[in-house]
């Protein structure tokens, strides 16, 4: 059982669930990937607050993760999977003949003593080996995908997800995201094989404010108690939004609204868009 859930023998652990990590098997990082983490609490280089209920939480250091994978036909070994405090999926060390340590996301099913491998060209379609999309067979889960060949990954990277190979045509291939988005993206991007593991991350219940605080995440005021020059819902006599569609501070719809910039180039790439519950399928 990886998630355990709490007696409710006080009233902020009723509810309360916690991830026992039972796929981690390194405790300690390995201090040559390293890199300091400071923190900015939401505010800009001006000191201006610019994202609100943020601040505070436990100290944290970055873990440099490959997202290139293009240490080529090179085995590696994995050494011990880790936690990551800055990312909501596991992480895998490499150890490779040459003696280099990398890390990768953790994908469903890789263990320690697991033998891995990135490649220009077709190899084993393994958990945790990495090509270009050309040479990985159709219907596989993927993770870790590149949007821009080289530029390295930037899609499917949390605990639980999985992208579908599942067309490949001309110069581009046809994958299926998570969020039910069709897309297509150049064969030449590289991808990794398997989906990312600790699943169980979403079942996590918090159960008590200060645990919410371990994360950096301050309280949340409600925008009809502002005033009205803090929030679209602010202001007014009594509780009363005046009509407005639910929005955020910046009064941007908060259910189900566009948040992706207009006019992108990659736009035409993109075959169906995401679902959502308010406004159905979302299009351009």
């Amino acid at each position: 059982m990886a998630i355990r859930v709490y007696k409710p023998v006080t009233n902020s652990r009723r509810n309360a669930s916690v991830n026992l990590h039972v796929e981690v098997t390194k405790r300690t990082p390995e201090k040559s990937l390293l890199r300091p983490l400071p923190k900015t609490g939401g505010r800009n280089s001006q000191g201006k607050l610019t994202l609100i209920q943020q601040g505070g939480g436990h100290k944290r250091r970055y873990r440099v993760i490959d997202w290139k994978r293009q240490k080529d036909d090179m085995a590696a070994t994995v050494v011990g999977i880790e936690y990551d405090p800055n990312r909501s999926c596991h992480i895998a060390l490499l150890k490779y003949e040459d003696g280099d340590v990398r890390y990768i996301l953790a994908p469903k099913g890789l263990v320690v003593g697991s033998k891995v491998m990135s490649s220009a060209n077709h190899i084993d379609p393994d958990a945790g080996n990495c090509m270009p999309l050309k040479h990985i067979p159709t219907g596989l889960e993927l993770n870790s995908v590149e949007l821009v060949p080289g530029c390295g990954a930037k899609l499917v990277r949390s605990a639980g997800m999985s992208a579908r190979l599942t067309n490949k045509e001309g110069r581009f291939a046809t994958i299926v995201m998570p969020s039910g988005e069709i897309r297509q993206v150049s064969m030449e991007c590289r991808a990794t094989i398997g989906p990312i593991g600790n699943a169980d991350h979403a079942l996590v219940k918090l159960g008590k404010a200060g645990r919410a605080r371990w994360l950096g995440r301050r309280p949340r005021t409600r925008g009809m108690a502002m005033s009205h020059h803090q929030h679209p819902h602010g202001g007014g006599e009594g509780r009363s939004k005046g009509g407005q569609v639910p929005s955020n501070a910046s009064n941007t719809p908060a259910k189900g609204g566009r948040t992706r910039s207009r006019g992108k180039a990659s736009d035409e790439r993109i075959l169906r868009r995401r679902f959502s519950r308010r406004y159905g399928q979302l299009t351009l």
